[in-house]
């Protein structure tokens, strides 16, 4: 019998069930994948505490890798033995097998094993979309990057690093800080005993910064925007602290400033701009620029500790769940 994690109620990470479930045949369009590794992402946190909606009862999580054991009729893009991962599609990756949409599913090259995968797949197609789509950079630039030891965070460093880009990041921590050096920040910020904007004026004579990518929110709002040279943007990819209510007069006082609030499904569809994402994501790893494997690992059945974890920031890097 197959097993997934699944939740009847929103509310904190107790109302998540690790429950018997029936798995048959995939259908027209759609393939069964035997997962190896399940990825957390914050997103898996919205959507148990009702911040995203979801229709209860629910499955949880759209992040993980594995193997094809059957398809449907129509399927050609992929076939039984293939080992594939996904980031979009239905809610319901916290589970050892399922069906899903062919479509969604993401060839996995040789050379990149399913555990790098797995802590890669979303949070290294995140990096992609922030920097190459979202506010592309050109290399160069110096720009500030909230949570930067966090999963997305430590592959955005590295990413940043490949292409030229000077980050600067925030951590909570000074072993935070530590790992975000590692990973390619040029320039950490200890939040806990400094002043981010004042840090970032500093650390570039007094200019700002064009770009912040903020994923805490509501709690580091009024630092980022103060951290923006004139007419320089905002990205809201997160909001970890709280959701983020600005009054537009407030950008023009600033100095004319852009905010987005950018989702992955916008800029991953349709399905070959997803596979040249993931192209370019991973002919990073395979030339060793971008590296990661998961720092967390929980058994499937312990996902409610898992986000407890996740939630106290306990965590760094990747973490993922085994079936």
């Amino acid at each position: 019998m197959a097993h997934a994690i699944r939740f009847y109620q929103t509310g904190g990470p107790e109302v998540l069930r690790h429950e018997t479930v029936e798995v048959g045949d995939p259908g027209p369009g759609q393939a069964r994948v035997r997962h190896s590794f399940v990825a957390l992402n914050f997103i898996d946190i919205y959507f148990r505490t009702g911040r995203y909606p979801a229709a209860l009862p629910s499955g949880l999580g759209s992040d993980a890798v594995g193997v094809v054991e059957a398809v449907g009729p129509g399927v050609t893009d992929v076939k039984p033995g293939d080992r594939v991962g996904y980031l979009l599609g239905p809610q319901g990756a916290y589970s050892d097998v399922r069906v899903m949409p062919a479509e969604v599913l993401i060839p996995l090259p040789d050379g990149v094993s399913d555990s790098t995968a797995s802590t890669l797949m979303m949070k290294g197609m995140t990096a992609q979309y922030l920097f190459r789509q979202v506010y592309p950079l050109k290399g160069g630039e110096t720009i500030l990057y909230h949570a930067a030891a966090g999963g997305v965070g430590t592959i955005a460093a590295q990413w940043a690093r490949a292409i030229g880009v000077h980050m600067i990041g925030t951590v909570s921590t000074d072993e935070k800080a530590e790992i975000a050096r590692a990973n390619g920040c040029e320039h950490v910020i200890v939040t806990s005993r400094e002043d981010i904007a004042k840090r970032v004026r500093e650390i570039t004579d007094g200019k700002g910064v064009p770009v912040v990518y903020d994923s805490v929110g509501k709690d580091t709002l009024m630092a980022s925007l103060d951290s923006l040279q004139p007419r320089g943007a905002l990205v809201s990819n997160g909001t970890s602290s709280g959701p983020v209510v600005i009054d537009s007069t407030l950008l023009a006082v600033k100095g004319s400033l852009w905010v987005t609030r950018p989702a992955m499904i916008h800029y991953a569809t349709p399905r070959a701009h997803m596979l040249e994402m993931a192209r370019e994501l991973f002919d990073h790893v395979l030339a060793g620029r971008i590296t990661g494997e998961p720092q967390q690992e929980y058994p499937l059945a312990d996902a409610a500790e898992a986000h407890r974890a996740l939630e106290s920031r306990r965590t760094t890097g990747a973490t993922v769940l085994i079936p």
